[in-house]
């Protein structure tokens, strides 16, 4: 499957990188709540078996045109695409990976794919979320919620 830098944007922009959800510490440990600088994505980022993960936890529009609640529509298993967008995971297996980074994956439900991801602490308020097809990466910011 070939994966498109605009779909990158894109998961970007909407997933807002559900980097909501990671609460630094000292330590550079980005676990808690945090929401996309443009506020459209919450995202709360917790221990999963030893790994990070992120759960997309709030919508600034949680609804569709009809009012009702954003699906995965673009999942690309068809089993997936009815549920709800709060509560996908979208940051998964999170793991150090030098000084207050963290490696992983970010899944975007604005156009179905995975990407490589990286999460750096900037401080312990805000966050850096990157996301990379081949050589061309997209970022974003996060602050802290709580």
């Amino acid at each position: 499957m070939v994966r498109k830098p605009a779909g990158l944007a894109a998961m970007i922009a909407t997933a807002g990188f559900l980097w909501s959800i990671l609460p630094a510490d000292a330590g550079g440990v980005p676990t808690g709540t945090w929401r996309m600088a443009n506020g459209k994505v919450t995202v709360r980022i917790s221990n999963c078996g030893g790994r990070l993960c992120g759960t997309i936890v709030g919508l600034k529009k949680p609804l569709d045109k009809k009012g009702r609640p954003k699906r995965d529509k673009d999942n690309p298993n068809p089993a997936l695409r009815s549920r709800p967008v709060i509560g996908i995971t979208i940051l998964n297996g999170l793991k150090p990976d030098g000084d207050d980074e963290w490696a992983g994956a970010i899944y975007n439900p604005d156009d179905g794919n995975t990407y490589k991801s990286i999460v750096r602490v900037v401080s312990p308020t805000r966050l850096k979320v990157k996301g990379c097809v081949a050589f061309v990466c997209k970022s974003t910011d996060f602050h802290k919620m709580n």
